[in-house]
């Protein structure tokens, strides 16, 4: 697995920081704080953060990869503590420098002392970071940490932002030479899976980076956050956000719970290609038809992945029956691509990707107005809009107003006279012509 990480930091050649540290000294507060939005859940409950999350900072015109990892406990017999553990192992190779966070209300304890020897063997670059030092009373404690071996450490708190432009700048100096801002202008692709708890969102993931980059168990709501994965296929770079698993909203009982639905309808809105999960050995269910709703209420580009598929007893036939059963259940999701895959063996998994980028395009194109009326003269001379109230409907052109989603506006001498029967006979010629596979496109009328 470490020869995949490094081969995927040479491709990616962006100086990568770790913030490491046992639960609850506020790692997730300073990646917020550093980054200026408020991306990772926060919450004073230990064991918040489970995976490794990634963003990308812009400090005086340097950029670099910020890692925040799960609270590490040597040594724990907890399996989810293990996991988290196996986790932040992952991103301390990753790593070229590594920000090493304590607690300065609380002072040193054996698990920092453990993570600290841990740290001293790793032989990287290492800021070490006491939080929670919210005045100059309590900063004279920051000197207990000395004990740890890690030289003398930095105060700073994340929560009213104290010293932080003190360590980024600490963190500029570090950086080697000739680490620059590249101002490069490559479109990033930013993908967010969707789907209710255990479907497969973090196998899918894991499955397409060839490594267990997000903690996956049997136990639904595992992923208590939307994680952001910087990842390159085929020249392409993408974002994958690997969202919690979106339940029903009066089965949303903790405080986390609440929030972590919150980011990851966020990260639906801010997506730009959605990949709707559905468990293959479950059918359609009606919270798979509400997210999907979801989706398109804020009209993200969409794919429908039906997953677990090696898990279904099938025959030739199987896939067919499958996707009828889907189109008869999604009517108004017609134009829905689907595919068919297994996170768990890797079926069809990088197919996903070229699907993805096909309909990222698709939510792009322009069509030119020429062409377009051409078209509109075609489909009125094929349908003609039926008169309303003895008055006769004519249209004058159409054009091309937006992408992402398109728009569509339609000039007609009365607008609001145009029967809804015919708007949809527009929408599914549109999609004959021109395609828009998984994109959700507008139709707008207007008085010339």
């Amino acid at each position: 697995m470490i020869w995949l990480i490094l081969l995927r930091k040479c491709l990616n050649n962006m100086f990568t920081i770790a913030l490491v540290g046992r639960p609850n000294v506020g790692k997730s507060s300073l990646f917020n704080r550093i980054l200026q939005k408020k991306i990772a859940v926060v919450d004073s409950q230990p064991g918040i953060t489970r995976d490794r999350n990634y963003a990308v900072c812009d400090w005086n015109g340097i950029n670099f990869n910020l890692i925040d990892t799960g609270g590490m406990v040597p040594n724990s017999e907890d399996l989810m503590e293990k996991m988290i553990f196996d986790q932040t192992e992952f991103a301390l190779h990753e790593a070229d420098l590594i920000i090493f966070i304590v607690d300065n209300q609380v002072g040193t304890d054996p698990i920092d002392r453990g993570i600290a020897r841990k740290l001293n063997r790793a032989g990287k670059k290492l800021i070490l970071v006491a939080n929670k030092v919210d005045n100059e009373t309590v900063e004279r404690d920051i000197y207990d940490f000395m004990k740890l071996g890690l030289g003398e450490p930095l105060p700073v708190s994340a929560t009213i932002g104290l010293g932080i432009g003190e360590l980024l700048d600490r963190i500029i100096e570090l950086l080697p030479e000739q680490i620059k801002s590249d101002g490069s202008d490559a479109e990033i692709i930013r993908v967010a899976l969707a789907g209710r708890p255990n479907v497969g969102k973090s196998s899918f993931i894991n499955a397409l980076l060839g490594e267990n980059r997000l903690i996956v168990t049997p136990i639904a709501g595992t992923t208590r956050d939307a994680v952001d994965t910087p990842f390159e296929h085929n020249g392409q770079k993408y974002i994958l956000i690997d969202t919690a698993g979106l339940r029903r909203k009066y089965k949303i009982h903790e405080n986390i719970e609440f929030y972590t639905s919150l980011r990851s309808n966020r990260a639906i809105e801010n997506c730009d290609v959605a990949l709707v999960m559905i468990d293959a050995s479950d059918g359609i269910t009606v919270q798979d038809q509400r997210i999907l709703e979801q989706v398109f209420s804020v009209r993200r580009p969409a794919l429908l992945l039906i997953n677990k598929w090696d898990l279904v007893e099938k025959d030739s036939r199987t896939a067919d029956e499958f996707s009828k059963e889907v189109v008869s259940v999604l009517a108004k999701y017609g134009h829905l691509p689907m595919i068919f895959i297994s996170a768990l063996t890797g079926q069809r998994v990088e197919k996903v990707l070229s699907l993805t980028k096909k309909i990222y395009h698709e939510a792009r194109k322009r069509i030119p107005t020429p062409a377009l009326n051409d078209f509109l003269q075609e489909v009125v001379s094929k349908k003609h809009p039926p008169a309303k109230q003895g008055k006769y409907i004519k249209f004058h052109y159409v054009t091309q107003s937006e992408v992402n989603p398109p728009t569509f506006i339609f000039f007609s001498n009365r607008p609001k006279m145009i029967a809804k029967s015919y708007i949809s006979y527009l929408n599914n010629q549109i999609r004959d012509k021109f395609g828009f596979e998984g994109v959700p496109f507008r139709v707008k009328f207007r008085k010339k």
